[in-house]
């Protein structure tokens, strides 16, 4: 991709890659889940999907290759949708885009006590301070992460900060697709 930085990890890399991917569909997407497959094993196992997917045919290809999964089921809690999968061996990592809304910290010490999940959601989306974001979170099979978060309010590629633990509940979630 034109804005991944080269010097980066493979892992951030192919993060900044979906998040330049997703974005082009622009903002108000469902969530999204892809794998994560090493380049070179799939040009090596599956050179004809490999030439579909325009990936390079050097042998020593290094990276991750997201391959966008089926659609999440819109009605089905994202946590428990989570739970229900299973990756094949040759499946090295995975990846999962999602919008939420924000507040900054500041907010935390304003939030009523009293209210359950939806009233908590419907209070977060009124509150002046609210920020909607794009979050991509990859993790790898060994536990390495790497998020990337897109604020819509600065939505552009140079405004994309990345980290390993920016979202760390989501990316142990993912983490836990890998377990058996």
């Amino acid at each position: 991709m034109s804005n991944t930085p080269m010097a980066a990890s493979p892992l951030t890399r192919a993060v900044l890659e979906i998040d330049e991917y997703v974005s082009g569909f622009g903002w108000d997407q469902p969530a999204r889940l892809f794998a994560l497959v090493d380049t070179a094993r799939l040009r090596a196992d599956q050179p004809s999907l490999a030439d579909r997917l325009g990936l390079p045919d050097a042998p020593a290809a290094d990276g991750l290759t997201p391959i966008e999964q089926e659609e999440i089921p819109a009605r089905q809690p994202l946590d428990e949708f989570l739970g229900t999968i299973a990756w094949p061996d040759a499946v090295a990592g995975c990846a999962l885009t999602v919008e939420r809304l924000m507040l900054p910290p500041s907010a935390e010490a304003q939030v009523p006590q009293d209210l359950d999940e939806d009233g908590l959601a419907r209070w977060v989306a009124e509150h002046p301070d609210r920020q909607e974001v794009r979050m991509t979170v990859a993790v790898l099979r060994d536990g390495v992460r790497e998020s990337a978060l897109r604020l819509r309010e600065k939505d552009s590629a140079t405004d994309v900060l990345t980290g390993s633990e920016l979202v760390p509940g989501l990316a142990q979630a993912l983490t836990a697709t890998f377990e058996e």
